[in-house]
């Protein structure tokens, strides 16, 4: 048994396992179901036998892995720490290194440009002119005059977005621009690289992107509106981009000042009115820097926060990003606006809108609806944060309006159509119930923004209407399943009021023209089957032949609110009433009971009027079948029909349609005043009134 055990084992192991082909071998080799049985048995038997090695192994393993995460928790621990002491000697050698080179700087510089003078102007142009013949596409770059080559290198770019590496390039930094070209993948002699962008040095500023590992040594170019990112090969590399593209903007610009003052002087020979004064210029001078200074923006984390900015919303902490800003803007808040402090708010600003971009992102209903509304809570708060509410509020709408549309689009239709629509409303209600809470959670202290959820509302309830008037009234239902299901929408429409939205009235509204069609044509139905009774009555009384028959019709007539029908009835199965009388009663009962459940007061007089309508066809043909008949006794018998209206069923009529709506049928009771039942003479062929 064990050697089977462990065939079967190391056969269910095996890699080349096929499933389908062992059932098949194994049901060519067995000799009935017996065989097969036992085969199931012993499959059973190995896999509880594998499930309890498991739990065992979990169980010995379970205190291993507790103690291990310890370890690895106090490691984290140890290895921050460690990452802290070895940034402080890291800053404590740099000042020292810095401490030193600064008193050596001069005599440096002296030996240097001894050893290695500089280059003229003419070798530097031939030297750049060497290396874009290396590049395709760049052929009018020298004809700009006096442009040279100061440093050239190759880099990698990345994808702002999600930090992915996009292509390899080689930049050149001339004095005037910065030329990125691309590598190309196959080289056509000492071409090696194509043209991809040429920049001006005062078009773009050049930020340090601070080190998040693996991403390390990048820095960014910030163009308006967009941004690159590059990485260097290494630290050293990344150093020497930063300050020499620094230096080199710096000196462009001390170049533009003198020329411009060059240009200006020789135009302006007149000097000037000057006052008097002869401190004025020195008051001046010791002005300006004291307004400099006025803000210290010196701290280490303002120095670092455009830095931070670019790491927190890459790592999409967006909570982190916007505490730098508020931290910010506290900080600065009543301060002087200084030249620095400009400078520091533009380059501030353009992470704020790059952080609103990817937080309006989060809120698109293109991303995944899942997670219901309290999914939106992280972006909405953000963007309230940043002084976007009403962009938050339109967004939030927009993704729950998407919500409740996916939502409902994916109720499969099948089965009865009341099945259907319990599971509609208790979707789209439950949607708008939550959207509502969470709406209430995230503006609560934006009252403006409740008009705009108050007509986001409103159109959701139209879409949940129109796919509700589609399966109930497009698809030709009858009254009672139409009435069933308004009933079914109004009571969740009536939970809304619990947090204090009453949209009941927006339903009846959307619906008001599909329900009145509704009662219309199950008004012409009992119209119709009414005349059609009408002209096979016979006048003679119902037989119903046994007691079970005779007492479902008096349980019948119990439910539509005829207490009194006993007296109609007698002995052996008799009702003393005629059969077209009976159902037409029942008919009544129940196109009143059905348009009850959809009534709203702009469907009284609808309602009203179709009553009144069905009641005169049954009114007018008692009163023309008194008045033809001829025969003394079946003048009796329909004199006992229409008492049996107008004393007993009109009056039903008219109580219930009080109880349902709460105003009395004055059209009913002016109908039943109007028709007094009539006193027949059994010597006369006509009726009195």
């Amino acid at each position: 048994m064990t050697d089977t055990a462990n065939r079967l084992r190391k056969q269910l192991e095996s890699a080349n396992f096929d499933p389908q082909n062992y059932v098949k071998q194994l049901s060519q080799q067995s000799d009935g179901d017996r065989d097969l049985q036992e085969h199931r048995q012993k499959i059973q038997t190995l896999a509880d036998e594998t499930a309890q090695n498991l739990k065992k192994n979990v169980y010995k393993n379970y205190r291993q892995f507790i103690e291990t995460a310890k370890e690895i928790s106090y490691l984290e621990s140890e290895m921050y720490q460690l990452s802290h002491i070895l940034t402080e000697q890291k800053g404590i050698m740099e000042s020292i290194t810095q401490s030193l080179l600064s008193t050596d700087k001069d005599e440096t510089s002296k030996e240097m440009l001894a050893a290695f003078p500089k280059e003229t102007e003419e070798v530097k142009q031939r030297t750049l002119t060497t290396l874009l013949e290396k590049v395709e596409g760049c052929k009018n770059i020298m004809d700009t005059p006096g442009r040279y080559l100061i440093y050239n290198g190759d880099l990698v770019e990345y994808d702002v977005d999600n930090m992915a590496q996009i292509q390899r390039v080689h930049a050149f930094l001339m004095n005037d621009c910065l030329l990125i070209a691309t590598w190309l993948a196959t080289r056509r002699g000492q071409v090696k690289y194509k043209y991809n962008a040429l920049y001006d040095l005062e078009s773009f500023a050049i930020v340090n992107v601070k080190d998040n590992p693996p991403m390390k040594d990048m820095f960014k170019i910030l163009m308006f509106p967009d941004s690159r990112i590059f990485q260097a090969e290494n630290s050293k590399v990344k150093k020497e981009w930063l300050e020499i593209l620094d230096e080199t903007k710096k000196n462009k610009v001390t170049k533009d000042k003198h020329k411009k003052e060059e240009e200006v002087v020789p135009h302006s020979p007149v000097r000037p009115d000057s006052s008097t004064n002869p401190f004025d210029d020195e008051e001046e001078d010791e002005e300006r820097p004291e307004a400099e200074e006025a803000v210290d923006l010196t701290p280490e984390w303002i120095q670092e926060l455009p830095e931070d900015l670019d790491v927190c919303i890459a790592q999409r902490d967006f909570e982190g990003a916007v505490d730098l800003l508020d931290k910010l803007n506290e900080y600065l808040k009543d301060q002087p606006s200084t030249i620095r402090v400009k400078e520091l708010r533009s380059k501030v600003d353009g992470r704020v809108r790059q952080l609103t971009d990817v937080l309006v992102f989060e809120l698109s209903p293109d991303r995944s609806l899942r997670g219901g509304p309290k999914a939106t809570r992280r972006a909405v708060s953000q963007l309230i944060r940043l002084g976007q509410s009403t962009k938050a509020c339109e967004l939030f709408l927009k993704n729950r309006a998407a919500a409740v549309h996916t939502a409902t689009r994916q109720l499969r239709i099948e089965g009865a159509t009341l099945l259907y629509i319990h599971k509609l409303c208790n979707i789209f209600f439950t949607c708008l119930l939550e959207t509502a809470k969470e709406f209430e959670t995230d503006f609560a202290g934006n009252t403006g923004c409740y008009s705009a959820f108050v007509v986001w509302s409103r159109s959701t309830m139209k879409t949940f209407v129109d796919a509700f008037s589609k399966q109930v009234f497009d698809s030709k239902e009858s009254l009672s399943t139409a009435a069933e299901c308004v009933k079914v929408a109004k009571e969740h429409c009536g939970q809304l009021n619990d947090i204090g939205l009453d949209l009941t009235f927006t339903l009846q509204a959307l619906l008001l023209r599909d329900v009145q069609a509704a009662l219309h044509n199950y008004k012409d139905i009992v119209i119709e089957a009414t005349k059609h009774r009408n002209s096979e009555e016979m006048w003679r009384r119902m037989n119903l032949m046994t007691p079970e028959a005779l007492g479902k019709l008096k349980e019948e007539m119990r439910g539509c609110g005829i207490a009194s029908f006993d007296q109609y009835t007698g002995d052996d199965c008799w009702v003393n009433l005629s059969y077209t009388v009976v159902a037409f009663t029942k008919q009544l009962m129940g196109f009143l009971e059905e348009g009850l459940k959809l009534y709203f007061p702009e469907l009284h007089m609808v309602l009203l009027e179709s009553l009144r309508e069905i009641i005169l066809v049954a009114v007018q043909h008692v009163d023309y079948s008194l008045r033809c008949e001829q025969e003394v006794e079946k003048k009796n018998f329909i004199s006992q029909n229409a008492a049996f209206l107008h004393d007993i069923v009109l009056p039903v009529v008219e109580r219930r349609f009080e109880e349902g709506v709460g105003k009395p049928a004055k059209q009913l009771q002016d109908l039943r005043k109007s028709n007094r039942p009539v006193r027949v003479n059994p010597e006369s062929t006509t009726s009195m009134v």
